[in-house]
């Protein structure tokens, strides 16, 4: 359910682009340096793209730093060096991959989850100490969202709620004491939660028809096994269109009401074009590959 907030690549600038990758880089490199290298397997953009609004609303700019990596010692990269707001999603992405992967496990049995989950063991001990009221938040949200699939709801917006409120929770750093930019902040996150989620389950009708898996989209709009998949998915296809592009326009304007200081073109790219963009390419191919670790 991760991995869709991506910017367009077509229409960034070189530099802009390479800041983009600045940012992911130094957040995969926080991400080892606080905890251990194999949890830098579970980076993905959305936290990327936490990571650089944060940074993007303080008054002080980032230091960024040609470094080298364990994927290529060799070549140096620009890299955005550690702040509170990297260092804030770094922490944040480790308990939100944590309970994903304890939700593969005990959902589905999956042993490459289990096995993965042994490189979150202290990691997310360490995010809880960290941010305990954090951690509580975002499992009881989870829970709440495992007992409404445990009921099978039947309503879209009713499952999209309760992991747009974990969203939510995640984009308001307790150490943000401006109470109108966490306001803005808590919306904006609140609203990327509801898209994610209901792109999230169109994206895996398909793949939940065949495996029996819960489906709040086939449950809304009461799939029938005799029904060709294809014709279903044109079937829902309009009113999930106006249902997102909704909730977009209520991102962008939560984003308008931010004073960015910094990186405002890149910003403006992810909300404007690249979630506009990433959402046509799953709702009209349904090719991408979900978690995408490169432009």
């Amino acid at each position: 359910m991760l991995g869709y907030v991506t910017p367009y690549k077509d229409e960034l600038k070189i530099r802009e682009y390479n800041l983009f990758r600045a940012y992911y880089c130094g957040l995969c490199k926080t991400l080892g340096k606080e905890f251990n290298q194999a949890v830098r397997m579970g980076l993905n953009y959305d936290f990327t793209f936490l990571a650089l609004l944060l940074s993007s609303i303080d008054e002080h700019k980032d230091q960024i730093k040609a470094e080298g990596c364990i994927a290529n010692p060799i070549k140096k990269k620009p890299t955005i060096l550690c702040n509170p707001y990297i260092q804030y999603s770094a922490y944040m992405s480790i308990i939100l991959v944590y309970f994903k992967l304890l939700d593969d496990w005990q959902d589905d049995k999956s042993f490459p989850a289990l096995f993965a989950l042994l490189a979150y063991v202290m990691p997310v001990r360490k995010a809880k100490k960290a941010y305990l009221q954090k951690y509580h938040n975002i499992r009881q949200n989870l829970k709440q969202l495992s007992e409404l699939e445990r009921k099978n709801c039947e309503i879209i917006d009713e499952s999209a709620d309760t992991f747009a409120k974990l969203m939510q929770e995640i984009f308001m750093p307790p150490f943000l004491k401006d109470e109108k930019v966490q306001r803005i902040l808590g919306w904006l996150g609140y609203n990327l939660g509801r898209w994610i989620y209901i792109l999230d389950a169109f994206h895996d009708i398909e793949k939940d028809i065949k495996q029996n898996h819960y489906n709040p989209i086939l449950l809304q709009y009461q799939y029938n096994v005799k029904e060709d998949v294809q014709l279903f998915i044109k079937r829902v296809k309009e009113p999930l269109v106006m249902s997102l592009t909704f909730t977009l326009d209520n991102i962008a304007k939560s984003f308008e009401l931010l004073d960015i200081k910094y990186n405002k073109s890149i910003l403006q790219n992810i909300i404007y074009m690249g979630l506009r963009y990433r959402m046509e390419q799953i709702m009209e191919k349904g090719a991408v590959q979900k978690n995408e670790k490169s432009l």
